[in-house]
């Protein structure tokens, strides 16, 4: 497998700039999931990685060759890489060992007919559908169209695996056991993989580093364990899943902060922290204690029984905002309840508000 290497990598349409000097390396073998809203880029990105789309600046190197740059233009056939598409598109009228087998036809030398056949069919069984060669995609529920997107893909061994929220189409369901297939295959056999995806879940599933994205530049890189738990900003922080942003206010040097539900903080380690006037401090739902007693400041003005948790919506004394609390137990409180509120301050972050 190859590693990949975007160097300024920009894509103007018009005045508009849909990706804006992104910078990134992915090591050869190692999944790199970018997530972000609608319009962050994302797609674009992806689409010029492949060869779709040409670069307005910029340079993407596939291993040790500059497929795009300056004077460099590499078509997508000839830059082993391979594509996941949201829509599947699979061939109508060709079989599922067809469709599978297709990108192996545009190589020339092209294979013969039994080599085609043996490579389609290895592929189908790396995406766990055996015997099924000879059907056509409308013969297929939606989930086993996506193996077949994936098993074409993967049978020309490309450097490169991209993915462009392959997921969307399917059910709850069918998008757990997928994503927990494509992860599973990615690790196996070492695939360089570029994910794209607006989904939290998946991003934190599937990547062994998350991109957050926002108008075309990227916001943080990190891990999924460190960019949920320590995220550098608000944007970050809410695009990684529920997330209360809570103002503190400064003790002396700044060594100390405290919160809105009453707590005090060090801050001696967090120098970061300390660069802002009006800190923000991140703690996730899960993050949020609530315990009944007479040294309450707060009250609920929110339940909701979702089956594993419930979820609280709290209003404090001391803060016009709202809390959010994910409690595992159920029938705890009910709205209008006087209760203490505490964030686990071993679990929190200063954030840049915006």
């Amino acid at each position: 497998m190859s590693d990949l290497t975007l160097r300024g990598l920009t894509k103007r349409f018009g005045n508009s700039a849909a990706v804006d000097d992104l910078h990134l390396d992915v090591a050869s073998g190692e999944a790199v999931v970018l997530l972000g809203p609608s319009g962050c880029g994302k797609t674009t990105t992806l689409r010029m990685i492949a060869g779709f789309e040409r670069p307005s600046a910029g340079t993407i190197s596939i291993g040790d060759s500059v497929v795009a740059g300056e004077g460099t233009f590499v078509p997508p056939e000839k830059r082993r890489v391979g594509m996941v598409f949201q829509s599947y598109a699979l061939w109508p009228h060709m079989t599922v060992a067809d469709n599978v087998a297709f990108g192996l036809t545009t190589r020339r030398p092209r294979p013969g007919k039994d080599e085609l056949r043996a490579k389609a069919e290895d592929a189908m069984e790396m995406v766990q559908l055996p015997g099924l060669g000879a059907r056509y995609p409308h013969e297929l529920s939606g989930g086993q169209q996506q193996r077949v997107s994936l098993a074409r893909a993967l049978v020309t061994r490309p450097g490169v695996l991209l993915l462009d929220e392959p997921l969307s189409n399917l059910d709850s369901r069918l998008r757990e056991d997928m994503r927990r297939h494509i992860r599973g295959l990615q690790q196996e056999l070492g695939i360089t993989m570029v994910y794209i995806t607006h989904d939290r879940t998946e991003a934190l599933g599937l990547a062994d580093r998350v991109v957050s994205l926002r108008a075309g530049r990227i916001q943080q890189v990190a891990p999924p364990a460190d960019i949920y738990s320590r995220p550098t900003s608000g944007f970050v922080a809410r695009a990684l899943g529920p997330a209360n942003l809570l103002p503190g206010v400064w003790g002396t040097d700044r060594t100390t902060c405290r919160l809105v539900t009453g707590q005090t903080i060090e801050t001696a380690q967090v120098a970061s922290a300390r660069s802002t006037d009006e800190p923000v401090i991140c703690v996730r739902p899960h993050d949020i204690e609530l315990a009944s007693g007479d040294e309450t400041n707060g009250a609920i003005t929110d339940v909701s029984f979702l089956g594993d948790e419930t979820h609280y919506r709290i209003t404090l004394d001391d803060w016009d905002g709202v809390v959010e609390a994910h409690d595992r137990g159920f029938d705890r409180f009910e709205v209008g309840d006087r209760i203490a509120v505490r964030a686990n301050t071993r679990r929190l972050s200063f954030v840049d508000a915006a």
